[in-house]
C-alpha cells in the first residue's frame, strides 16, 4: 500500500541477514513478565516471552551469542529522570522485580548486563561482546516496543549492525504503540519480521557454517 513515506523511498531497501547473528533480550525481567508487579503481565509482552524462549532454545543450540539485560538502580539519585512511578519504585537493586524471567535466561550461556538507560547498548559493553564474537546481525527481542526496543534497535543500527526485529518476539502495553513503532523503525532502520522467518534464517546460517 502506497503512502507518502514509500513515495519518498522509505523502506525500499531491505536490511537482510548477514554472516553472524547475535540476539539481544531486552528487559524480560519479572517486573515486566509477572502480573503481580505494576508493569507486569501485558498480553503482548507475555506472547513475546513465549516466542523469545522458542527462539533462544534454537539459538543456543546453534551457538548464537545472546546478551540479556535488566534495568535496575541503586537508588533514585542514580536514575535518569524517569516519568514512570513504577520504574522509580520497583526497579531497584534490592527488589525482586529485577530478576530475569527464567523462561528466557540460561545462566552460564547468556551474557547479562544491567542497563541504566533505555538501550541495551548504552554504556553496557554489549557492543564489545558482539565485536569479539564477530556479530554483524542483531536480532532484537524483549519489551517494551515503544521504549527500550525502539532505543535498542536504533542503537544497533547506529553501531552498523544489520538489525532484525521479529514482531512476535517483542511486546508493549498497548497494540497501537507496538505496531506504530515497528512500522516507523521498519521504514528507516530495521527489518521487521517474525519468529518463524528468523528461525529459518538461523537454520540457513547453521547449515552454511556446518561445511
Amino acid at each position: 500500500m502506497s503512502d507518502d513515506y514509500s513515495n519518498r523511498s522509505y523502506g525500499e531497501i531491505p536490511v537482510g541477514f548477514g554472516d553472524k547473528p547475535g540476539i539481544v533480550v531486552v528487559d524480560f525481567q519479572v517486573g515486566f513478565t509477572d502480573p503481580q508487579y505494576p508493569l507486569g503481565g501485558a498480553p503482548l509482552v507475555m506472547r513475546a516471552v513465549e516466542n523469545t524462549a522458542r527462539l533462544l532454545e534454537v539459538a543456543r543450540r546453534y551457538d548464537v551469542p545472546v546478551a540479556s539485560c535488566y534495568t535496575s538502580y541503586m537508588n533514585e539519585r542514580e536514575m535518569p529522570y524517569w516519568k514512570i512511578t513504577a520504574v522509580r519504585e520497583t526497579f531497584r537493586d534490592d527488589h525482586p522485580s529485577i530478576a530475569l524471567d527464567p523462561r528466557i535466561h540460561q545462566p552460564g550461556y547468556d551474557v547479562v548486563v544491567c542497563k541504566k538507560g533505555p538501550s541495551i547498548f548504552f554504556q553496557t559493553g554489549v557492543a564489545d561482546f558482539f565485536a569479539k564474537e564477530r556479530v554483524d546481525t542483531v536480532i532484537v527481542t524483549g519489551c517494551n516496543t515503544s521504549g527500550c526496543i525502539r532505543a535498542s534497535a536504533i542503537d544497533a543500527f547506529s553501531h552498523r549492525y544489520r538489525t532484525i526485529v521479529p514482531e512476535d518476539c517483542v511486546g508493549d502495553i498497548e497494540e497501537g504503540p507496538h505496531h506504530d513503532n515497528l512500522r516507523d523503525i521498519g521504514r528507516r532502520y530495521v527489518d521487521v519480521t517474525n519468529l518463524e522467518t528468523v528461525l529459518g534464517q538461523l537454520e540457513t546460517w547453521r547449515q552454511r557454517n556446518a561445511h
